[in-house]
């Protein structure tokens, strides 16, 4: 095998994701599985399960992760990598303990993670790496001997990932009535999460005003917005936005609503806007309440032109990055000094999160950092 295409001294790739029920009597544990430990009254469940419910009690989250999967090893074996890929969730079938153990017995040692999260935060990283540290406890609470896991960086700004979402918005305003099209605003979106955590994102030197989180997506959103004005003439205003908050009214949590957004955009006298959920790897629940139905009725209700770009689920392009992502790395443990591909103003993430990244209220092991227990 040609040493570009080495994954050594992996054996095995894992996308680690959210999960989601697959029909109506799954809503109800699910909602318990990602609220557990909060006390949350199984009523109240039901009423935040009215969301599922309108899609049949199915998220397309499963789904969505099957496609990246066969797209996944579609591209590893047309470019002679010879990795398998698995998948685990953290709270639904197929659960991350479940998979970690079938990685284990069927003999891999070496695991390297992808999250289907690009940004630093407690809730995109951390919690991450806590749920594997969490499963591989468990893996040797029955005797078994865990494999040693890595996550891979983050991606928010490898190109693999920019250029199809640059492309969704191109397609976007291309699908406006061409009388609204220049004067387009571009609404990115993100899920919104308490400024507390916001501001503690990234490496304890980035924390701050909005933390690593909020400079990640700025920076994604810029480079979308630049690429956007080079390919088409047009210097389209554009806002970083946030989306499917979730915590109680009085904590502060990362503002402006896309609704609100709306509304404040329809007065200003803005013609059209477009939404561009950069903060989601696939049409998950939230793109696909929050925007396409929430987002939506509220542009109707203000008379208001808007479309919704794509998220960049199963692109080739994606899959392509993510073998760059596993061979850059597999170099990097090897002793090779390997080209990091990354856009914009940040440049490439860390391999591993530092002490102090994206602290947890309560501290709890995480794997796959420099403070895991599971060196």
């Amino acid at each position: 095998m040609p040493d570009a295409l080495d994954a050594s001294p992996y054996d095995a790739l894992l996308l680690l994701s959210f999960g989601g029920p697959e029909g109506p009597d799954d809503v109800v544990p699910f909602l318990e599985n990602v609220t557990r430990g909060r006390g949350i009254p199984k009523e109240r469940l039901k009423e935040v399960g009215q969301h599922y419910f309108l899609f049949g009690g199915v998220s397309p989250i499963n789904d969505q992760n099957r496609a990246l999967l066969d797209a996944l090893r579609e591209d590893f074996a047309g470019h002679g990598l010879d990795l398998p890929v698995y998948w685990g969730n953290r709270n639904w079938a197929p659960y991350l303990t479940d998979t970690l153990r079938e990685l284990t017995v069927d003999g891999r040692r070496r695991v390297l993670v992808l999250a289907t999260s690009a940004y630093a935060s407690y809730s995109g990283c951390r919690q991450y790496r806590e749920n594997l540290a969490d499963a591989l406890a468990a893996l040797e609470a029955e005797g078994l001997e865990p494999p040693k896991v890595d996550k891979l960086r983050h991606y928010f700004n490898h190109p693999g990932f920019v250029e199809p979402m640059i492309d969704g918005v191109l397609r976007s305003l291309a699908d406006l009535p061409e009388d609204v099209r220049d004067g387009a605003h571009i609404a990115f979106t993100t899920h919104s999460i308490p400024t507390s955590a916001a501001d503690t994102s990234g490496p304890a030197e980035a924390h701050g005003d909005g933390g690593a989180y909020v400079a990640q997506h700025l920076d994604v959103a810029r480079l979308v917005a630049d690429a956007v004005r080079e390919r088409t003439g047009v210097d389209h205003p554009w806002q970083l936005v946030y989306q499917s908050r979730s915590g109680a009214p009085h904590i502060p949590w990362l503002e402006p609503d896309i609704c609100d957004h709306l509304e404040e955009r329809h007065a200003a006298g803005v013609p059209a806007v477009v939404m561009a959920p950069i903060g989601f790897v696939s049409d998950h629940m939230e793109v696909l309440y929050d925007l396409d139905t929430e987002a939506r009725a509220k542009a109707e209700e203000l008379g208001l032109p808007v479309r919704r770009s794509a998220t960049v689920g199963a692109d080739p392009r994606f899959a392509a990055a993510v073998r760059d992502l596993v061979l850059e790395r597999a170099g990097t443990e090897r002793g090779r000094e390997a080209t990091r591909c990354a856009l914009g103003a940040l440049g490439a993430s860390h391999d591993l999160c530092p002490v102090g990244c994206c602290p947890a209220r309560a501290p709890r092991p995480a794997a796959a950092g420099a403070d895991s227990p599971y060196a």
